[in-house]
């Protein structure tokens, strides 16, 4: 997901997408370990996306609390 889509998204709907995500890595770690995947490194695509969006989550709730400080 590029980082464009992600600052796109509303900040529920990147919570969600974000559980989504973790959901997913957890999947393929288990099918990787049974067997091999046909494409392992979407295992390193999906990591990089969770990063992404708990960055940008962190982010927004720095903003969040700069502004509700200021006034």
């Amino acid at each position: 997901m590029k980082p464009q889509v992600i600052r796109e998204l509303s900040t529920k709907d990147l919570g969600e997408r974000l559980e989504e995500e973790k959901k997913q890595l957890a999947r393929l770690k288990i099918n990787h370990a049974v067997s091999p995947l046909d494409n392992p490194t979407r295992i390193k695509a999906v990591r990089r996306d969770i990063a992404r969006m708990t960055f940008e989550l962190c982010s927004r709730t720095k903003v969040q609390a700069v502004k509700n400080d200021n006034q």
